[in-house]
């Protein structure tokens, strides 16, 4: 039962100064407050022991908490934090658990009010995000089925010169299979460690990009030279939509980890660039629990391409009704006497081309559908050019 008033000191204060001057019996006062005698006999009780201290509000939290984290726990989690300042709770338990079993470790929810009690935590400032209009990412059920490869954003090192960080991972285990701080986005200096990561693990199925350089390049196919090689090398270059990183989007969360923990501040030159890079690759390989792999690191899931690099490069082959063309100075192929332009990244490679009506001839590169060769709009032209999205290539292939 309750007090009469909104102020029950006030009232346990007359209610003990009526039953101590004599006239009045528990049981009237008791009906006159409109309590219980179990309640006015502990007041009565705590009077008699501490004075009017004892009719003031006491804290209702319980004396004893059984699942209290302990001080060794707190200490234990805020030090771990500290190591590692930009991973969350989830991160933080299953890393410890991991290394000690025997730990008994508080509920994520727990551990995050006790680093945000130690000052550890920041608010974020919250950004309104438009709705989500890309396609989901490709579903991929084993390692090695397809690459995610990108530029982190340049920025500047402590000698005024920028860094481009070239970074390449497995989509399937999240691994970390390349991260080399570059001078550029030059085809000449990324081809040399895509080689050496395919001569280290092997090479993947498909590689995911964006349209950007040396990815892509703005011609038939989007081809560039590195996509080119790709190509030959048995590798299915997929891009996301131009202007939609979240196409991407594992990748790029995988960029936010990299620049807070590698890029403030940034090192003084490429080479001490580079030491952060392969500091934080290993950490994330190998120590860093992952969420989406059940607070694994990546490197307990991925395992190496069953398909080698190899030693040397087989000729693009096609079936024995396709016409052959070899690509020639200039981007230019011979075609019935007539010189065609296709593409200036398919310089010296042989293309096919197959008859699909009179006077239409759809052209491939490998297995890449590059286009539609019409020998009705080369008529009086004094160089004919492959057509991407002519109307009757939409039609064909529609």
């Amino acid at each position: 039962m309750s007090w009469k008033v909104s102020d029950p000191v006030s009232e346990r204060v007359k209610f003990i100064g009526l039953l101590k001057s004599g006239q009045r019996t528990v049981a009237g006062l008791c009906r006159e407050f409109g309590i219980c005698r179990t309640t006015a006999y502990k007041y009565v009780r705590r009077f008699e022991e501490e004075g009017l201290e004892g009719l003031k509000e006491r804290s209702r939290a319980p004396h004893v908490l059984p699942r209290q984290t302990t001080p060794e726990i707190r200490d234990l989690l805020i030090a771990a934090r500290k190591t590692h300042p930009t991973w969350g709770p989830r991160k933080l338990k299953a890393w410890l658990e991991d290394r000690t079993p025997s730990l008994e470790l508080p509920y994520p929810s727990t551990i995050g009010e006790i680093l945000k009690g130690a000052g550890l935590v920041h608010p974020r400032r919250r950004r309104a995000r438009p709705p989500r209009i890309s396609s989901p990412a490709t579903e991929v059920s084993r390692p090695n089925e397809e690459w995610n490869a990108d530029y982190k954003g340049q920025f500047l090192l402590g000698n005024g010169e920028y860094c481009f960080p070239l970074t390449v991972t497995d989509s399937f285990s999240r691994f970390l299979l390349q991260v080399r701080a570059l001078t550029s986005t030059a085809a000449s200096e990324a081809h040399p460690i895509f080689e050496g990561t395919f001569r280290e693990f092997g090479l993947p199925l498909a590689i995911r990009t964006d349209n950007g350089s040396p990815f892509a390049g703005t011609g038939l196919g989007r081809l560039s030279s590195l996509s080119v090689w790709w190509i030959k090398l048995g590798i299915r270059p997929v891009r996301g939509r131009p202007h939609h990183p979240q196409d991407n989007g594992r990748h790029e969360r995988m960029h936010r980890t990299l620049k807070a923990e590698t890029t403030r501040p940034p090192a003084s030159e490429d080479r001490g660039q580079q030491r952060l890079f392969e500091a934080f690759q290993r950490e994330y390989n190998f120590d860093r629990p992952h969420e989406a792999l059940e607070q694994k690191p990546p490197g307990r899931v991925y395992a190496a391409s069953w398909r080698p690099y190899p030693q040397k490069i087989v000729p693009v082959e096609y079936p024995s009704h396709y016409e052959v063309r070899t690509v020639g100075s200039g981007g230019i192929f011979a075609w019935h006497c007539q010189p065609i332009f296709i593409s200036k990244s398919l310089v010296g490679e042989r293309i096919g081309l197959i008859e699909i009506e009179d006077g239409l001839w759809r052209v491939y590169f490998a297995h890449l559908e590059l286009g539609i060769l019409d020998l009705e709009r080369m008529k009086g032209l004094r160089t004919g050019k492959v057509y991407a999205m002519s109307p009757v290539a939409q039609r064909l292939q529609a």
